[in-house]
């Protein structure tokens, strides 16, 4: 396999040469590609075979990177790359200027060019563009990947998303979805007649999420500030201010570990609805996720980690209480003392955090967390989870140890957190208070105390019901990606040196 590897590391190769060579002969002919400004694009591959028969014979104008090269004598073949797809070039010497075709006949694979040429098929029925102008707008110095073996070393492809995009133009399809599910995402919130709003990136409290942040320093206010780990509670205000439906699709940083489902920065969405609760939200959760498949990608089952996954609406709901006693076999409904619920855990095997206070709560959800997972397959909503896990959750009015949330599960994998949201500011204090608490015993990754948001609350929050849904989990399941990095442009990677 012929790696890429970057120019800084590698000594100037024959090739490389060569093309610096044919670029300084260019400039002193008065030909230099990087002087050209525009060049006017009427058409594009994809439309050219779509529409065939209406164009046939007609002048088109192309704009694309040449991807290989046939023939060195008086006929070329090459194919050109646009952001469509690819088409054929017949390029003939006595079908433009003798000096036009020569300098064309010095481009290399890789170059960008632009042609003018009618449109026709070949003698063995290839949809081509005859040329008869063609301009190099942009000299390729570096050669593109071998073309047999293309680039399929994965670090390097994620690396260098540019020339995998280049040379696999395939993976394209993975962000066109993206594009899309987005779109969707946000027609679907803005038909409820909700508002998508923006909130800080830079906040002075890391709170809404358990999570450790990044820090930064603003120099000005010479104060150290985090990155937002969650856009709940800024969202949160703007419930109590009045704004009844609001959503933010943005990006979230998390300094925390990276692996095929998690990378430092991702992107999600966050909504909160007044006089709702999270009830609602699993309507919106099923609706989202199984609308968008069907209109993207025109059915309801999709492939996923090896498995067949059916997201047609009608997905099956537990509590965390039932799905414990379903997958691990210990009823929690019959346990009302801390004591007897941690010892029924560890007899199952069941681990519980050092830090974590050892409740009847704490060794419910270490029984979810760690044997009931792995087997969530087909699309699961998980409810009423522990208070000690959901410090920003509405108590059950019916049992006062569980809250009104739930967690979606697919394949194994949380897709969205719901709440039935906490608006009393006096548990809420209490709940943070608790939190502070773990964070003095060592475990950084629970919730800041934020007074302003309890002040807020104080002025009085509606009902609400809220929801966050990771857009990048979404995009994996939508096409089927085992690794978070297949759906990210440019995901973290460790510096080469």
């Amino acid at each position: 396999m012929a790696k890429f590897v970057p120019q800084a590391e590698m000594p100037l190769s024959d090739q490389v040469r060569v093309r610096r060579e044919k670029l300084a002969s260019l400039r002193a002919e008065g030909f230099d590609p990087f002087v050209q400004t525009r060049f006017e694009v009427t058409s594009d591959s994809a439309a050219i075979k779509a529409n065939f028969e209406a164009m046939e014979g007609q002048s088109v104008r192309l704009a694309g990177r040449l991807m290989s090269k046939r023939g060195m004598g008086k006929v070329s073949f090459c194919d050109l790359q646009d952001s469509t797809g690819r088409i054929q070039l017949y390029v003939k010497f006595d079908e433009m200027e003798e000096s036009s075709f020569q300098r064309f006949k010095k481009n290399d694979i890789g170059d960008i060019v632009g042609v003018v040429g009618d449109v026709f098929k070949t003698e063995r029925g290839e949809i081509s563009v005859r040329v008869h102008e063609a301009t190099l707008l942009s000299k390729s110095l570096l050669p593109l990947p071998e073309k047999f073996h293309g680039l399929t070393d994965k670090e390097i492809r994620f690396r260098q998303r540019y020339v995998d995009l280049m040379v696999n133009p395939e993976v394209k399809q993975n962000f066109v979805i993206r594009s899309k599910f987005i779109k969707f995402l946000r027609n679907y919130l803005d038909n409820m007649n909700y508002i998508e709003v923006e909130t800080p990136v830079l906040n002075t409290i890391a709170g809404g999420a358990a999570a450790r942040p990044f820090v930064t320093h603003h120099n000005t206010l010479d104060i150290d500030m985090y990155m937002r780990i969650a856009t709940e509670l800024p969202l949160k205000r703007l419930i109590v201010g009045g704004m009844d439906r609001v959503y933010e699709v943005g990006r979230i940083f998390r300094n925390e570990g990276m692996d095929p489902k998690h990378n430092p920065e991702f992107t999600s969405v966050e909504l909160y609805q007044a006089y709702a609760d999270f009830h609602d939200m699993m309507d919106i959760a099923e609706g989202i996720i199984s609308g968008a498949a069907q209109e993207i990608l025109g059915t309801y089952e999709v492939q996923w980690m090896g498995e067949t996954i059916n997201l047609a609406p009608g997905w099956r709901r537990l509590t965390m209480v039932e799905a414990v006693k379903e997958y691990v076999g210990i009823d929690f409904d019959a346990i009302t003392d801390d004591a007897e619920a941690v010892a029924a855990a560890k007899a199952k095997g069941v681990e519980l955090a050092d830090a974590a206070e050892k409740t009847w709560g704490n060794a419910l959800y270490a029984c979810f967390d760690q044997k009931v997972e792995e087997h969530l397959i087909q699309p699961t909503f998980i409810t009423m989870y522990p208070v000690e896990v959901s410090p920003l959750t509405k108590r059950s009015p019916k049992d006062p140890r569980l809250t009104e949330r739930f967690e979606l599960f697919i394949c194994h994998s949380e897709l969205a957190n719901a709440y039935s949201e906490l608006n009393d500011p006096i548990d809420q204090r209490e709940r943070f208070q608790k939190q502070v608490e773990q964070r003095e015993r060592g475990d950084d990754e629970t919730e800041m105390l934020d007074e302003d948001f309890l002040t807020a609350l104080e002025y009085g929050m509606p009902p609400t019901g809220g929801m966050g849904m990771g857009i990048d989990r979404c995009v994996m399941l939508l096409t089927g990606a085992d690794t978070i990095r297949e759906v990210i442009l440019f995901p973290t990677m460790k510096p080469l040196d």
